[in-house]
């Protein structure tokens, strides 16, 4: 394969070429930091790249194969959001308000490097991971390497565009109420956010108090397994899960968006759900209409985790007075928020996911919803405006996503089509407790129908 089939073959297929000694580490590690140098300034996508670092290890990696080491991910990139830990780096989470290297990689960084990935850099993020596209004050604006005039979402934007740009295998998110689900929408690409607890978190206790867990972005859904499968705790194995057939599943398409949004998709976002709805359809399955019965205070249960969550990081800050003005709002916002409130709202977690789950009765195996209410913003729409608004503004272009961080049931997003003037359009996929499985399994019959690997955005074709 030609060097842009070999980038953007994604991380299950790289590591089988190196495992066969068909291509090195240090050829592929090369070739994404030629890459990067070439296309993130267009993008803005890596915060970082650590590439004597990378380097190095991907030597490493090359020496280890030639052994016969089976590590899963051995000598693959994978780029690392930048609100995760890396030993001797700081994280910025996208502010001026950090202080300082990390003593050590987070959990789920460590585990990626024991399973053999190479660490290629650290990716951009909103600050504090506030909001659903990635812009700051500290690092300016991250593009969407499908139309460099819209966000490639947020707060996982950086990884999302390194993905979908072809600029890494495969890269780290996190999700407090949609971002990694966010990003891969925008971008054209697949991302997953498992179940609450599944992967570790550490050195963050339940990050906005509870929301919050990590997760890949990748291209495929097998790259996305691969890597589930090296930072999760235990379960069964991802990996053999979206290799097999789903079976006939009966799914529940819901279209209507939850109390306190205030808006519907509109017919663009909607064409995202009806074609999955009939692909799903020309593969056997069975689908049906049944609106999600969101309890009128579900809402008001994550809004709150979510804003006290804010402000309690902001708080956290080594240095919180370098925060930017709306950063600031958002800490204020959050900070009225009283212990007791806070308790109540995470303490109706589990009322809320029976009252939701009431969805997957009679044997609905797996719902299907929008991601958006309209296409991604533009860069700089919210520029200079207020927390108040853009709290609201957020609420209204992603409704669909926080209620399964409040519930912790998995979710996951896939491209659904592309719009006639090219712009990928995404659809959510959520599924009962432990029911990853499922969703890999069903999400990578999607893929083989849809193929929308095949696609690459205009900056990095």
């Amino acid at each position: 394969m030609d060097a842009a089939d070999l980038a953007f073959a994604g991380a299950a297929r790289q590591a089988d070429l190196i495992r066969r000694r068909e291509v090195s580490s240090r050829e592929l590690t090369e070739l994404y930091l030629e890459r990067i140098a070439r296309l993130d300034p267009q993008l803005n996508a890596f915060r970082v790249v650590f590439a004597e670092r990378a380097l190095a290890e991907a030597g490493q990696a090359d020496a280890r194969a030639k052994g016969g080491d089976p590590r899963p991910l051995l000598g693959v990139t994978v780029a690392v959001k930048d609100d995760m830990d890396v030993a001797g780096e700081p994280t910025m989470w996208g502010s001026a308000a950090h202080d300082g290297a990390a003593p050590a990689d987070a959990e789920a960084v460590r585990r990626l490097r024991s399973a053999g990935a190479v660490i290629l850099g650290k990716t951009h993020v909103p600050e504090l991971t506030i909001t659903p596209w990635t812009e700051s004050v500290a690092f300016g604006a991250t593009r969407n390497p499908w139309d460099v005039h819209r966000t490639p979402g947020g707060s996982s934007g950086g990884s999302g565009a390194a993905v979908a740009a072809g600029l890494t295998a495969a890269a780290m998110g996190s999700d407090g109420g949609g971002s990694i689900r966010i990003p891969a929408a925008c971008c054209g690409v697949f991302g997953i956010k498992a179940q609450n607890g599944r992967v570790p978190t550490a050195p963050l206790v339940q990050p906005w108090h509870g929301l919050s867990t990590w997760g890949p972005i990748a291209r495929r859904v097998a790259d996305g397994a691969l890597v589930l499968d090296a930072i999760k705790d235990g379960g069964p194995s991802f990996v053999e899960a979206a290799a097999r057939e789903p079976g006939r599943l009966r799914i529940a398409v819901s279209v209507r968006t939850p109390p306190l949004a205030g808006v519907q998709a509109d017919a663009e976002q909607l064409s995202g759900v009806e074609a999955v709805a009939d692909a799903l359809r020309g593969l056997g399955h069975e689908v049906i209409e049944r609106e999600v019965d969101y309890p009128v205070a579900t809402g008001s249960h994550v809004l709150t985790r979510y804003l006290r969550g804010v402000a309690d990081q902001a708080r956290a800050m080594p240095h919180p007075e370098r925060l930017s003005r709306r950063t600031r709002g958002y800490r204020r916002l959050g900070s009225r928020i009283p212990d007791a409130v806070l308790e109540r709202a995470k303490a109706a977690a589990a009322a809320d996911e029976r009252a939701i789950g009431r969805v997957f009765d009679g044997g609905v195996d797996a719902l299907l919803t929008p991601v958006f209410t309209r296409r991604p913003p533009a860069v700089g729409e919210y520029d200079g405006m207020p927390a108040w608004w853009t709290f609201a503004g957020s609420v209204r272009f992603v409704p669909f996503c926080g209620a399964f961080n409040h519930t912790g049931q998995p979710a996951a997003s896939v491209p659904a089509t592309w719009t006639a003037d090219g712009f990928p359009v995404g659809a959510q996929l959520v599924v009962p407790r432990d029911g990853e499985p499922v969703l890999l399994a069903l999400a990578a019959q999607l893929e083989a129908a849809l193929a929308w690997p095949d696609r690459r955005p205009s900056v990095g074709a």
